[in-house]
Parts: structure tokens; sequence; C-alpha cells
């Protein structure tokens, strides 16, 4: 007996240790092309092509960020990145919680027909839609404007999904008329109970918003003409302009700044997304 339980406390532990080597193996493929980024962004020219690459700078220097900053329109472009998605993640959280609150608690007749309707549009590629929206656009006088990027992005179907699922999981039937017994109305429902409730929820929309039009690149492509309106993706692949000319080390130091505000968001709101991921938000 005492054999059998060190037995299924070694299998235990060989168990565990070999789920930690995967995910240290898994962390070092993911953490590996950024950490090479970042030594890249700090060597010059005569390292950055040298035969045999290290993965220490043999001198760091700066002089790529400084140029970054000093050549190119670098903070314009941070601004406008910024803008549109501070914009498009708060206008997104406001759209997609008020449809997916609807969609969780109300009965009304057609409600699975949109919800499908709603869902099937998932399924219609970006390019079918790029002629109609374009002409919406010009009709609207839109082109070039924060408006052309901020409202696409802050339409998803994705969100609302996600939030009717996790406000259907999270806000019990009794509470809601409790709720309207005490007098409040339908938005202070969704106000003071619904959104409190789907907090972790609203946390992993807010990330996916934020990742979505921060990175965003083909359809700002297609909406911007003007440098001055440029964001980070489309300004950095201007550097490429001059195929005589790469700067590599700067266009490197441009892509791992441009990576900073992703991964300081991601680490301050690590906890609201690791509780709406396990806490409901998958729940069918």
């Amino acid at each position: 007996m005492p054999k059998m339980i060190i037995g299924k406390r070694g299998r235990g532990l060989c168990a565990l240790l070999f789920m930690h080597l995967v995910m240290l193996t898994m962390a070092i493929v993911i953490l590996l092309p950024f950490y090479w980024m970042l030594v890249s962004s700090l060597k010059d020219m005569g390292e950055f092509f040298n035969p045999k690459p290290s993965l220490f700078p043999a001198s760091a220097t700066m002089a790529n960020y400084v140029k970054l900053f000093r050549e190119t329109h670098f903070v314009r472009w941070l601004v406008n990145s910024g803008t549109v998605s501070v914009l498009s993640l708060a206008l997104g959280l406001v759209i997609c919680s008020l449809a997916g609150f609807a969609f969780a608690v109300y009965e009304f007749r057609g409600k699975t027909l949109l919800f499908w309707t709603v869902l099937v549009s998932v399924a219609i590629p970006e390019i079918v839609t790029i002629i109609p929206v374009f002409r919406l656009m010009v009709s609207a006088r839109m082109i070039d404007t924060y408006s052309s990027l901020v409202l696409p992005y802050s339409m998803n179907v994705f969100g609302i999904f996600l939030m009717k699922q996790y406000i259907a999981s999270t806000l019990p039937r009794e509470l809601l008329e409790a709720a309207r017994i005490d007098g409040c109305s339908e938005f202070e429902i969704y106000l003071r109970i619904g959104l409190p409730l789907a907090r972790p929820g609203l946390g992993v929309l807010g990330i996916y918003l934020w990742l979505n039009s921060w990175s965003g690149y083909f359809w700002p492509l297609i909406m911007l003409k003007s440098r001055e309106m440029m964001t980070l993706p489309l300004g950095l692949a201007t550097l490429y302009a001059d195929p005589w000319n790469l700067q590599y080390g700067m266009l490197m130091a441009g892509a791992f700044l441009s990576t900073l505000p992703i991964i300081l968001i991601f680490l301050g709101a690590q906890k609201q997304f690791i509780a709406g991921l396990t806490g409901g938000a998958l729940k069918a």
C-alpha cells in the first residue's frame, strides 16, 4: 500500500514536471520573437547584418529610437492609434453590452432569428463588405477621419455573442424580478446590476476590442489618405518605402514600442481576463 501511494505521488510529480516543461517551452517560443525584436532595435546596422547573429547586442545603442522620433511622425501615429483604440473600445463596450443584455434578458418576437442572423454575419468575409462600406463612408464624408475607423471597429459580432452568453449565465432571473419590483427601470437594471456582474466579461471584450483596433492594418489602409491621419501599423509600413535604404533597426524599435501598450494593458487587466474566461463568459 505505501509503495502504491509513493507510485501515485511519483506519477503526479512527473506529470507536473512535464506540464511545466511544456509550458516553459511554449513561453520561450512565444517570447523569443519579442526578445529578438528588442535586441535588434538596440543594434547598429553593421551588427544587425552580421552573418553570425547574437542573442545580446555587442554595444547596445539607442540611436534607432532617437532616429525614429526625430525622422518620422511616430508620435503622431501613436496618438492616432491611441485615439482610435480608446474610442473604439468605449463605443464597442457600450454597443456590445447593450445588445448582449437585450438578447440575454428579454423575450421578443423574432429574437432567435435575429440572434442567428447576427452570428451568421461573422461568416461573411471582410473583403466582401469593403466596397459597400467604402461607398457609405464616401457618402457620409467620413473618409480620412477617425469616425471611419472607430465605427467599424466598435460594431463587433463576437462581442455581442460574448456579452449575451456572459450576462445570461451570471444574471439570475430572480434578481431581475426583484429589481423591477423595487421600481428600477430597465436601463437602471442594465447599468446597476447587469454591468457589475458582467465586469470580467467586459474585461475580456475590452482587451479584444483594443487589440482589434490597435493592430488593424487593412481597414485603415482603405479609409485613410493623409500621412497626418496614419495609425501605427500604416506608419511603420511606410518605413519600407525606400527598398535601398531600409532602416531595420529603426523598424524594430517602432515595432517594439507599438507592442508595449498591448503588453501593459494585458498585464493590468490580467485578472479580469482570466476571470472572464473561467467565470462563465464561454459557457453555452
